[in-house]
């Protein structure tokens, strides 16, 4: 076996899927029997979506999804910007559902109920067996296995405040006791009602507390927010209930020998949602530089991950810290820097700039979606990169530059008003790592595409 995937959450699901895309063989290893049917995250926005796109998956999302389209705006914290933003209305299981799905119809390999004992070692079903992986890969979470056996460090802060959020079978109208949708504020913590389904109720209380020992209950729910609001809540049949404690961290390296990791096991962010937009694209990132090791390629390009990822993390970490005091500052101090960065938020640049963090804190090139004429047909780049290859697009008919391109190389010569240079060499992820009209330029780029 290649490469052991560990967890069968979106990120490693995603993962195992590019990893076939590229020719490795992978089994993906869940400790859970079954499929996770908690609604932990309720969609995806920002670059993660036109990578979708490109893997020929973003139908596949559509049909399942309650919202499919730029949305109109995105909080920042509990600061709006109104900027349009790719976005998809797909809860988590859904996600899972879809993903394994395109994982299993490329040939990956998924046992459930399996799970890792050490780097050599999976407890299984019947007992026992050795883990016969070149490579292993961390996609189990924050608190991750994998990352704790591959000694690397998770260093950050873990929150005082204790969020319980629930689903719960509800009758419109559901906002009562003077609430509005969305956290309301109060001088003990915040409180969330809202709603992504008809008949379903979202409802959230965050309070500075102890997290108690056991599962969470509804009358464990019902005391928490009548702390907060000081009355009860109308809540209905829960559906499901967690407790959580935000936390914000950062593991210190990406890569530790033959053990990676991505998703939850490198990065926990403390507000904003980016987590699994971020995971996702860590898969997107790794996937094809892991197998193209795998196949022969030189470890450093395992290396290129690292350098490339981490910083992205890094500078979500900034901003979701940033939006989660924004959003718990309380009293007179809270309300006047809510209200000052919102007037700033609203200035065209500083609008901008947030919301690019927020699309993807990645500051590397991406192809751009360009209308493309190919053999005499109107086509787009996401289409060109539905196998996940490397693609050179020629399009000034340069022979030289076609010459310089290996056999793994998909080379498309197409028409294009707007093309920005005479070729534009694009990694399998969507980067440009070149883009000009230089042989040896291009030669360079091709020798080292993950630098």
């Amino acid at each position: 076996m290649d490469v052991a995937v560990i967890g069968a959450g979106p990120v490693g699901l995603m993962l195992a899927a590019e990893l076939r895309l590229g020719g490795a063989d992978v089994v993906v290893l869940e400790r859970r029997a079954t499929p996770d049917q908690r609604p932990r995250a309720n969609g995806l926005a920002g670059r993660i979506v036109e990578q979708l796109d490109h893997r020929g998956l973003l139908d596949r999302f559509r049909a399942e999804a309650g919202f499919a389209g730029p949305l109109p705006g995105f909080p920042f914290g509990p600061v709006p910007l109104k900027t349009p933003m790719p976005g998809l209305m797909v809860q988590q299981p859904r996600m899972e559902a879809l993903l394994t799905e395109r994982a299993l119809e490329l040939g990956a390999e998924i046992r459930r109920g399996h799970e890792l004992a050490d780097l050599g070692t999976v407890r299984g079903p019947d007992g026992d067996y050795r883990l016969a992986a070149k490579y292993v890969v961390g996609c189990d979470g924050a608190h991750s296995r994998v990352r704790e056996l591959a000694g690397i460090g998770f260093p950050g802060t873990t929150d005082d405040e204790l969020m319980r959020l629930g689903h719960f079978r509800a009758d419109l109208p559901m906002f009562g006791s003077g609430l509005e949708r969305g956290w309301n504020r109060r001088p003990g913590g915040r409180v969330l009602v809202t709603s992504l389904t008809p008949g379903v109720l979202i409802a959230g209380v965050r309070e500075v507390a102890p997290e108690p020992a056991g599962e969470p209950t509804l009358e464990e729910f019902r005391a928490a927010v009548r702390r907060v609001l000081g009355t009860d809540l109308a809540l209905g049949e829960p559906l499901w209930l967690s407790r959580t404690v935000s936390s914000a961290r950062l593991a210190e390296h990406y890569r530790a020998g033959r053990v990676l990791l991505a998703g939850d096991a490198a990065h926990v962010f403390p507000a904003g949602g980016s987590s699994l937009n971020v995971g996702l694209l860590d898969a997107v990132n790794l996937g094809w530089k892991l197998a193209a090791v795998v196949r022969g390629a030189g470890e450093a390009l395992l290396d290129s991950y690292h350098a490339e990822r981490h910083p992205v993390a890094a500078r979500t970490l900034t901003h979701t810290r940033v939006q989660a005091l924004l959003d718990r500052l309380t009293g007179e101090d809270g309300d006047a820097l809510r209200t000052l960065f919102g007037e700033l938020a609203a200035f065209d640049e500083p609008k901008r700039h947030l919301a690019t963090l927020l699309r993807d804190a990645d500051e590397l090139p991406y192809v751009p979606d360009l209308p493309l004429t190919v053999g005499g047909r109107a086509t787009r780049v996401a289409e060109v990169m539905r196998a996940a290859r490397p693609v050179l697009f020629d399009f000034a008919g340069r022979a030289d530059l076609r010459e310089a391109a290996g056999p793994d190389v998909k080379i498309v010569t197409a028409a294009c008003p707007d093309a920005p240079a005479d070729a534009l060499f694009v990694r399998p992820d969507g980067v440009v790592a070149y883009q000009g009209d230089d042989e040896k330029a291009l030669r360079e780029a091709l020798a080292a595409p993950g630098r």
